[in-house]
């Protein structure tokens, strides 16, 4: 088909469309931390719709951010946890307020994510990883409804970014030249610690070395820092310290303030006593009206390990994944039985952080969505850190997600075990 009949047909096409362009962006509260990022999101769209001829629409949804995706990252980094607001941006805001309120005036929801959809003989819709692995974002959609699915159109799916790039030229597009949007959703150019830094007073602590309990650094507030954490340990470090490094973050105290590290590259986060992802231990202050969708706060630190001997250090392997909601309504079959399953599991976008791993029906699995699994994966993840999203594969096809909790056995174990570390150090033994 030559260029210009192709150009006719997407004319023809996009009269069937009305374009939305969806306020997420706090300028009332943040515009003084940086430029509002939003308006020249607007020009481009407004630029876009214009050369298209296609009706452009600004809704604010603003309120909604706020209540559904910001006061809950707020709170989860408080808690010492590692929220991720995009996935709750896309299945609380713009397939959830925005589809209720205008979306599902319409046949579908187009956006521009790299993801696919397939629809099976008995008529459920699958979310399908798109034909681009580096830009597929299916791990931001996994947790998804199914009638949110359903209503979901992505047209990039089945395209690679420099084919998308191509026909941005090809059609002249106002962004064709862009480039890629990065960081979250609703922070645009500002540092996501000037965003903490604005909504959570600093809460300065230890820096313990977790192997000896001696003290090498102060930090300035748990939640700027996040388990497996490398860039931005060496600036809260002693000066006499750094040399030792590389240094990680190997667990966080939320009890006593203190940040674990481990100048042992490649062994993060757990004793020799126990096994499992390490969760969140103390009462961090809560958000007036608002409430935490991690899991309960426990006598134990915020850490990733596996079970380990002879007192060694291991990368994590085991852990608990709660509040699991799956896309076509339930489990695998088999799973839901009790039967173990050999599922991939994605754990942060990238195609490098994808691996198989042995999911089961963990103990207390309660609920109308039975969300609460254990996961063993067969290699060792060094970033595991409870409050980030797990999503669950079988092939291309994701399943579903939840949200990474703790094993409260390992947490409390190597809690024990930092503490016994300090107590020696102080007094010299």
């Amino acid at each position: 088909m030559s260029p210009c009949n192709l150009k006719h047909l997407v004319a023809c096409f996009l009269s069937m469309f009305y374009f939305y362009f969806l306020k997420i962006w706090l300028e009332d509260e943040l515009a003084h931390l940086n430029q509002c990022p939003w308006e020249e999101d607007w020009d481009f769209a407004s630029a876009v719709a214009a050369q298209a001829k296609v009706p452009l629409e600004a809704i604010s949804m603003q309120r909604a951010y706020w209540d559904e995706v910001v006061a809950w990252t707020i709170l989860e980094a408080k808690a010492g946890r590692t929220p991720n607001p995009d996935i709750l941006c896309n299945s609380r805001v713009k397939f959830g307020m925005f589809y209720e309120q205008v979306g599902r005036h319409f046949d579908k929801v187009v956006t521009g994510h790299y993801a696919r959809t397939a629809v099976s003989s008995d008529g459920v819709t699958s979310l399908v990883r798109s034909a681009d692995p580096i830009k597929d974002q299916t791990y931001f959609l996994s947790a998804l409804s199914q009638s949110q699915v359903r209503a979901a159109n992505f047209p990039l799916g089945e395209l690679s970014k420099p084919q998308v790039r191509e026909l941005a030229h090809e059609f002249d597009l106002p962004t064709k030249s862009r480039k890629d949007s990065q960081g979250i959703c609703f922070l645009g150019k500002l540092k996501w610690d000037d965003f903490l830094r604005h909504y959570i007073d600093d809460a300065p602590g230890e820096v313990v070395e977790l192997e000896t309990g001696k003290v090498v650094g102060r930090h300035r507030g748990l939640h700027f820092h996040t388990v497996g954490q490398r860039k931005g340990v060496g600036p809260v470090l002693f000066s006499n310290e750094v040399h030792r490094g590389p240094w990680f973050v190997a667990a966080k105290d939320v009890a006593s303030q203190t940040l674990l590290v481990t100048a042992r590259q490649g062994i993060l986060g757990s004793s020799s006593r126990g096994g499992g992802l390490l969760g969140v231990a103390g009462s961090p202050p809560a958000l007036a009206g608002v409430t935490s969708r991690g899991p309960n706060p426990v006598d134990g630190i915020v850490g990733a390990g596996s079970g380990g001997g002879s007192g060694a250090l291991r990368l994590g392997r085991s852990f608990i994944v709660d509040d699991v909601s799956w896309i076509h309504g339930a489990p695998p079959p088999g799973l839901e039985d009790g039967q173990p399953q050999r599922l991939t599991v994605q754990v942060r976008h990238g195609p490098k952080t994808i691996q198989a791993g042995r999911v089961s029906k963990a103990e207390a699995n309660e609920g109308p969505n039975t969300g609460r699994f254990q996961v063993e994966l067969d290699a060792p993840d060094p970033g595991l850190a409870p409050g980030q999203y797990a999503a669950f594969y079988d092939g291309d096809v994701c399943l579903g997600a939840g949200i990474i909790s703790e094993a409260v056995q390992a947490t409390r174990a190597l809690l024990e075990e930092a503490r016994e570390n300090r107590q020696r150090f102080v007094k010299g033994i």
